[in-house]
């Protein structure tokens, strides 16, 4: 029903910047916060920053100052600028939707996630 799609990720030097898109498709009648999250090997699943429709931001106190969450809501796209990334910021990042979905009977709100980008930042 619904498909996200991330890009952006890859292998970059510590200091360096990369940026993430994910954008979302399907029977969508509106999407409320998108976020993306990361998860380390071995470690859970954790937020890095979030957005809602009207704009307003959350970040992890981890990449406070580092990282900008931005989205396009005409494209339904959620972007994530990463600046003066560091060893530590290395996981597979994922984005995340709260959309409501159009379905036979009306609307139904669900939980979508991208199937994940790597980033992996060397020292």
């Amino acid at each position: 029903q619904v498909q996200l799609v991330e890009s952006g990720g890859g292998l970059v030097q510590a200091g360096g910047s990369l940026r993430l898109s994910c954008a979302a498709s399907g029977s969508i009648f509106s999407i409320n916060s998108m976020g993306w999250y990361h998860q380390a090997p071995g470690k859970q699943r954790e937020l890095v920053a979030a957005i809602t429709s009207g704009g307003a931001t959350t970040y992890a106190d981890s990449v406070k100052g580092r990282v900008t969450i931005s989205r396009d809501n005409a494209k339904n796209t959620v972007y994530l600028q990463m600046n003066n990334l560091k060893p530590e910021d290395t996981a597979v990042y994922y984005c995340n939707a709260d959309v409501l979905v159009r379905v036979s009977y009306g609307l139904r709100r669900d939980d979508f996630w991208g199937q994940g980008t790597q980033v992996t930042v060397s020292s």
